[in-house]
C-alpha cells in the first residue's frame, strides 16, 4: 500500500535525523532554554526579519492554537474563523473547552474575507453576546488554497481598523510560501499579523511548530501558558535541533516545494484523465472526486482520505503529497486512474 494519507506519515528529514543522532548525547538545560532553541529562534527572527518577536516552540498543531486563542482572548471574547478552519472542525472543540465560541463564515475557497469580518462584527452589539476579537485564519487553507498578499493586507487592515487580532494557523504555511502563483512571503507576516506559527510537524519534522508572537500585548506570561496547557517540553533542545536543521540552506522551503511538485504532477496527471476536483488547489493537498466504485478500487492500492460527499454516487477525496513522496508513487496513482 502506497500511503498520500496525509504529509507526516513518515519519520523526518534525513538532515534533521541526522543532526538528531550527532547531539543525542549532549546534555543541555530543558523546557526550551537551551542553546538548540536559541539558535533556532535567531534563525526564524531572521528569515521573518523581526527581531522583536517572540518565538516559541511547541509540540502540535492543535495544542498551538489553544493556547494562543486562550492567551490572547479574555473570557467573553470569540474567534472568528471560516466554516472549514482547523479550530471549527479538527480540533475536538479544543477552543471551546477553553471558554471561547468559534464564530464561523462560510467561505468562499476556503478563505475569509475583510467584509465578512466585519459583518461579524457589525452583527455582535452589545454585552448580550460574545464580543468577536480575534480572526484565526490558514495559509495554506484547509482545502489547499492559499490567501494572496491583498486578501491578506485588507484582513490585516480589517482587523486593526475593528481592534481585532489576526492569527495565522500556518501547519502548511510552507507549502503556502512555495506555491505556485503564490507572493507572501515570510517577512510579510510580522506586519499583517500579530501572531501566527510555522508548522514543523507536516513539513519534515519529527513533530513541533514555532509560535511567533509578534504583537507586545500577546507576550507577556506566555511561557505560563505554554506551561498550564502541557506544551512544554521537558527535552525541549529536540524542539530547537528540528527548527534550526529546517532554517538552515532554505530546507523548510525546499521540503515543502518538493511535495507542491508531486501534488502539480499528479494534478496534471488526473486533470489529463479526466478527474475533476472539489478545490483548486495549488499546494500539497489535491481533492480528486471519484465514484464510490471508483474510489473502492484506488482503495485497494493506495491509502488516502475520504473528504466529502459529491453526491449519491460520488465522493472527493484527498490525496497528501510530503517532503518523502517519490515521483514513482505518483506515476503508479496516475496509472492506476487510467486504468478505472
Amino acid at each position: 500500500m502506497i500511503s498520500f494519507r496525509n504529509d507526516y506519515s513518515e519519520g523526518a528529514l534525513p538532515e534533521i535525523m541526522q543532526v538528531l543522532h550527532e547531539t543525542n548525547f549532549d546534555q543541555t538545560v530543558g523546557y526550551g532554554l537551551d542553546e538548540w532553541c536559541d539558535k533556532a529562534r535567531a534563525k526564524i527572527k531572521d528569515a521573518i526579519a523581526c527581531p522583536s518577536a517572540d518565538v516559541h516552540f511547541l509540540l502540535g498543531g492543535t495544542q498551538a492554537n489553544q493556547t494562543c486563542i486562550s492567551a490572547f482572548l479574555r473570557s467573553h471574547e470569540a474567534v472568528i474563523a471560516v466554516e472549514t478552519g482547523h479550530i471549527n472542525v479538527h480540533e475536538t472543540g479544543a477552543i471551546e473547552t477553553t471558554g471561547h465560541k468559534v464564530l464561523t463564515v462560510m467561505g468562499k475557497d476556503g478563505k475569509v474575507t475583510a467584509a465578512q469580518i466585519r459583518c461579524v462584527v457589525e452583527a455582535h452589539t452589545d454585552e448580550h453576546m460574545v464580543k468577536p476579537k480575534m480572526v484565526y485564519i490558514s495559509d495554506s487553507t484547509e482545502i489547499g488554497t492559499i490567501y494572496t498578499l491583498q486578501e491578506l493586507e485588507e484582513i490585516s487592515a480589517c482587523c486593526k481598523e475593528l481592534g481585532l487580532y489576526l492569527y495565522l494557523d500556518g501547519a502548511r504555511l510552507g507549502s503556502a510560501l512555495t506555491a505556485e502563483g503564490n507572493d507572501v512571503t515570510l517577512s510579510d507576516l510580522p506586519r499583517l499579523t500579530d501572531a501566527f506559527y510555522i508548522g514543523g510537524t507536516k513539513n519534515g519534522a519529527l513533530f513541533g511548530e514555532a509560535v511567533v508572537l509578534v504583537n507586545p500585548a500577546l507576550k507577556e506570561d506566555f511561557r505560563y501558558l505554554i506551561k498550564q496547557h502541557g506544551g512544554m517540553l521537558a527535552k525541549g533542545r529536540l524542539l530547537g535541533i528540528q527548527f534550526a536543521t529546517l532554517f538552515t540552506d532554505d530546507l523548510f522551503l525546499r521540503a515543502a516545494k518538493h511535495a507542491n511538485e508531486c501534488a502539480a504532477k499528479l494534478k496534471k496527471g488526473l486533470a489529463e484523465c479526466g478527474v475533476t476536483f472539489m478545490a483548486d488547489s495549488v499546494t500539497n493537498q489535491q481533492f480528486p472526486i471519484f465514484t464510490e466504485a471508483q474510489i473502492a478500487k484506488l482503495a485497494e492500492e493506495f491509502m488516502f482520505e475520504r473528504w466529502a460527499n459529491v453526491d449519491a454516487d460520488h465522493a472527493a477525496i484527498r490525496f497528501c503529497t510530503s517532503w518523502a513522496t517519490k515521483e514513482e508513487q505518483i506515476d503508479m496513482l496516475i496509472q492506476a486512474v487510467k486504468s478505472l
